[in-house]
């Protein structure tokens, strides 16, 4: 039997030789799924119009572009995404710090008194202790946090477009609800210009009263519609106030009441292009890049740990005999789990379910984002013939309550018919102005779909929150080291994601009780979906 003196003959203990095979043959990692590099089906249609990085401005309408930096600077759900960017990139570089040794300073006094010489005994040193990362866990978990980083501020700059998109829907709406009370008002004058007709035909008895009633009934109800557009104002304006982070009991817009023309068709490019450009993608596909580091280290967990420590410390009976002896103390230290009730393989199967999980929901986000523009061309396809036929009804609707109009004064047709006319054409005006909004806020959907990521604080000043000490801290802050609008837009991935691709294996696992089945769903390849890195502002 070999005694303890003769194992530093072997370059490693069998034991630990043993333990480290049985270890590997336990801690075997399972695929995921799959991806495909095969070239995606091209969009249903294309223009040769302009795109726009910030694309509300190829609307043309100044107040608007002055609306959107408004809402950039003062948006609250803008400033807190922005904070959990500065949060997350913050949590990386602490997880980052495991790659270096922890040095902790050692002071150490005591004071005894009692028979015979009173003594002080001190210890002064340092403590120094390391993790060797032997199998890549903690390299796995500063990855996973660099990855969960970057999937944040591409969220943020998903906040950035969602709520650009807001503000120009609000505005469009504004716009058209203007044009609404104006065209309403037209109405009204009309109206009131029949009845005045009315009830003088009436007087002179050529009519009867329920013609004059008939005519009052459709100006109150011309009424009831401006009193819609004007409750609906008044929410709209509620609505972009809070959009650009201020108070709705203010609020007071005049954005007009010509709606923008609508530009050329947008080129909508290649589909693995919209991959790369929109963040809502890349935020999934990061998310899923970072849960599958988790699983690597939960994985790497499973394996022994190498930890050592050092100290140099001096020791000293009296103040007088201090810094005259010191002590050196080097060691290490190899933990190797063998038996902890199911554990660490439970966490490994814990994150490869989540991992699992982050790919179908990258997966469901790829689809949902080819849907949102083929949405966006048919809608808007559509819309167009709608508001032709729309155009061609309004004009058919003035000449039939013109025709009809004469032929009541001639006494060859009933004042009901030429209500029903008018009604029909005013009815046709309103909603043509409401079809007309709609084709632009159909076009607002296709920028966003087709858009990609940026940041805002390029353009516009950043979020500043007043408090009373906001004057003490300015000089403290000069520097900007703690700063989050002081972050670069957008910090450089790992290029371990970009050298070495995963295990995917959508046929594997599929009929496991516990997973459930796998979609056999092929996402584009992982090398064309990693973000390039943005150069800071």
């Amino acid at each position: 039997m070999a005694s303890f003196r003769s194992l530093p003959t072997f370059p490693i203990p069998w034991q630990v030789v043993l333990l480290v095979a049985v270890m590997l043959g336990c801690a075997n990692r399972e695929p995921i799924g799959q991806f495909t590099s095969q070239p995606l089906a091209p969009f249903s249609d294309s223009g040769l119009g302009e795109s726009a990085e910030r694309w509300w401005t190829l609307l043309g309408n100044a107040e608007l572009n002055a609306r959107v930096d408004q809402a950039f600077r003062g948006s609250y759900d803008l400033a807190a995404a922005l904070q959990r960017v500065a949060a997350a990139r913050a949590l990386a570089r602490r997880q980052a710090s495991d790659f270096f040794p922890d040095v902790d300073g050692v002071i150490n006094t005591e004071s005894i008194f009692g028979p015979g010489e009173d003594r002080f005994p001190s210890v002064i040193g340092l403590d120094a202790s390391y993790q060797v990362d032997l199998w890549g866990r903690i390299e796995s978990q500063v990855e996973a946090e660099r990855f969960r980083a970057s999937a944040t501020y591409a969220d943020y700059q998903t906040v950035a477009l969602i709520l650009a998109a807001e503000v120009t829907r609000t505005w469009l709406a504004l716009i058209e609800a203007n044009a609404q009370l104006e065209l309403l008002d037209d109405q009204i004058e009309t109206n009131e210009t029949g009845l005045e007709l009315q009830e003088l035909r009436f007087v002179r008895g050529l009519v009867r009263s329920p013609d004059v009633l008939r005519q009052r009934q459709l100006l109150e109800s011309t009424f009831e519609q401006r009193t819609v557009v004007r409750a609906q104002v008044e929410l709209l304006e509620h609505q972009l106030a809070i959009l650009l982070g201020e108070l709705p009991q203010a609020a007071d817009y005049a954005p007009g009441t010509e709606l923008p023309e609508l530009p050329s068709l947008p080129p909508t490019g290649l589909p693995a292009e919209l991959l790369r450009r929109r963040p809502d993608v890349r935020r999934d596909y990061l998310s899923f890049a970072a849960a599958n580091r988790d699983l690597a280290a939960a994985v790497s967990d499973q394996f022994p740990r190498l930890n050592l420590t050092g100290s140099l410390l001096n020791a000293a009976d009296r103040p007088e005999n201090l810094f005259r002896d010191w002590f050196v103390s080097i060691g290490s230290q190899l933990i190797a789990p063998l038996f902890d009730g199911g554990q660490r393989r439970a966490e490994v199967d814990r994150t490869a379910a989540l991992t699992r999980l982050r790919f179908n929901e990258y997966g469901q986000t790829v689809l949902v984002a080819f849907r949102e523009v083929e949405d966006a061309l048919a809608r808007e396809k559509y819309q167009i013939r709608r508001l032709r036929y729309l155009a061609e009804q309004v004009e058919l609707a003035r000449q039939s309550s013109e025709q009809l109009r004469e032929q009541y004064l001639i006494g060859d047709e009933d004042y009901l018919a030429v209500l029903t006319a008018i009604t029909a054409w005013q009815r046709l005006q309103r909603e043509t102005l409401s079809a007309q909004l709609e084709l632009r806020l159909i076009r607002v959907s296709l920028y966003l779909a087709l858009a990609g990521g940026f940041d805002p604080r390029t353009s516009a000043a950043p979020v500043a929150a007043v408090t009373e000490t906001d004057e003490a801290d300015e000089t403290e802050d000069a520097d900007g080291s703690d700063d989050p609008e002081a972050i670069p837009p957008g910090e450089a991935e790992p290029d371990a994601a970009r050298d070495a691709e995963p295990e995917f294996d959508n046929d594997r696992n599929s009929d496991d009780p516990e997973i459930g089945p796998v979609r056999p769903l092929r996402l584009p390849s992982l090398d064309a979906l990693i973000p390039p890195e943005t150069p800071p502002p």
